[in-house]
């Protein structure tokens, strides 16, 4: 049950089943014992908002992950002291990286929405971007390239620009 299976309603469902108690205990000691249920209801329903497009290999690290980062918005909204935060974490589960399951998810979808960007622009907009930017080429030998004057060139990578610029910030 560590993966993700093709129906990802019914691993929620599991999940909340199979660690639901633990994440109940790890927030009795974090939090209110009246705040215990919103929290759990907030790590899966951040679970269930986030389309995963590979399976989770550690399902309990990534729950106890988002835990943490669901107490560390609720502490930040409320300004209560952090320090709470780390009485006991070591003791459940082993500290997270600075590159948690949730960062790595997010960090995919962003490059997805890059890519997909950048090969929605036009045919010659994306040719001159395409080679600026990952061939480092200047914006003169792009021009002598493509055959066209380096204003040309300034131009679509203007557009280029501009345009993956909108398409990256419209669905944020």
């Amino acid at each position: 049950m560590n993966r993700l299976s093709p129906d990802p309603e019914r691993d929620l469902a599991a999940w909340m089943t199979s660690y639901g108690p633990g994440l109940r205990r790890f927030f009795s000691r974090r939090a209110h014992d009246a705040d215990v249920d919103d929290l759990v209801q907030d790590v899966f329903m951040r679970l269930q908002a986030v389309q995963l497009s590979a399976p989770i290999d550690n399902v309990e690290r990534y729950l106890f992950t988002i835990a943490r980062n669901v107490l560390i918005s609720r502490y930040r909204r409320h300004k209560i002291p952090l320090h709470s935060l780390h009485d006991g974490y070591e003791d459940t589960l082993e500290v997270a990286d600075d590159m948690s399951p949730e960062r790595i998810v997010i960090g995919r979808q962003e490059y997805s929405r890059a890519v997909a960007a950048i090969l929605n622009l036009p045919p010659r907009a994306r040719a001159a971007f395409l080679f600026h930017r990952f061939e480092n080429m200047t914006y003169q030998a792009i021009a002598l390239r493509m055959g066209i004057s380096k204003e040309s060139v300034k131009e679509l990578m203007h557009r280029a620009i501009v345009r993956i610029s909108q398409e990256m910030g419209s669905d944020a």
